[in-house]
């Protein structure tokens, strides 16, 4: 119990650059709070003591502001940040070093009994008030970004966003999950800085495809000209990036 403790302690000074003291972690993070409550209120819901795991939930609830079902199951290094309004459901899974922000639902989508939350494999990435909804995966490495609406599975190493959430990243294999969050690529609120903007990132592959087709189109007229088979190649314009202000 302990030991999941430090690790606890130790994941907030990796994903929050703000705590600044272990006694300010042990005191003012509810995130940690809510996790600490849950633990108790699993125990208890394992043994069969559900009204005593719901009415843990329903005090950590009171206090922090995060609901989380006794009957969810949660992997070690497990961080909620800032957390008021995140609610998981009873069936959702969540692996290790994973890490959520305030709004966040893990919700489901029938009022059918067995599995109908989402699952989160290790390393996931949840930003604020992004819904997650469904018996879907996000896999190893994903990253959900803020006020998105999940309700497909998301591949390992993937970033989605928008409203119905879509793919607008995949990055490169994470490597060993259990280094350091800075170590395997941690992206706050569930985006990498280096994501761009997906419609520049559009635009810029389109100029270098055309550059590309420009360059092979020279070459072959020099070739034609090699072979005495003259094409006339019309001068066509300079493209230039626009330099910011």
């Amino acid at each position: 119990m302990f030991t999941q403790i430090k690790e606890d302690i130790a994941s907030v000074f990796d994903r929050d650059p703000a705590a600044r003291t272990t006694l300010e972690v042990l005191t003012l993070y509810p995130g940690l709070h809510a996790i600490w409550l849950h633990r108790i209120g699993n125990w208890l819901w394992q043994r069969n003591l559900y009204w005593l795991g719901r009415f843990v939930s329903h005090i950590a609830r009171f206090i922090t502001g995060i609901e989380i079902h006794p009957g969810a199951t949660i992997g070690r290094r497990f961080f909620i940040d800032h957390g008021m309004g995140v609610v998981i459901g009873e069936t959702a899974e969540i692996g290790d070093d994973c890490t959520l922000y305030h709004g966040v639902t893990l919700g489901g989508t029938s009022w059918q009994k067995g599995k109908r939350h989402p699952t989160l494999q290790n390393d996931v990435v949840v930003g604020a008030g992004a819904k997650i909804l469904g018996p879907i995966t996000i896999e190893d490495g994903g990253r959900v970004g803020s006020n998105s609406v999940v309700t497909k599975s998301v591949p390992a190493g993937v970033t989605v966003v928008g409203i119905p959430a879509h793919p607008i990243h995949a990055e490169k294999s994470q490597g060993n999950m259990t280094e350091p969050p800075q170590a395997i690529g941690f992206a706050a609120y569930g985006q990498a800085t280096d994501d761009g903007d997906p419609v520049s990132h559009s635009i810029e592959t389109i100029l270098e495809h055309i550059t590309a087709v420009d360059l092979q189109i020279k070459q072959m007229c020099k070739s034609l000209d090699e072979i005495g088979a003259h094409v006339d190649m019309p001068d066509l314009p300079h493209m230039s990036r626009v330099e910011e202000d």
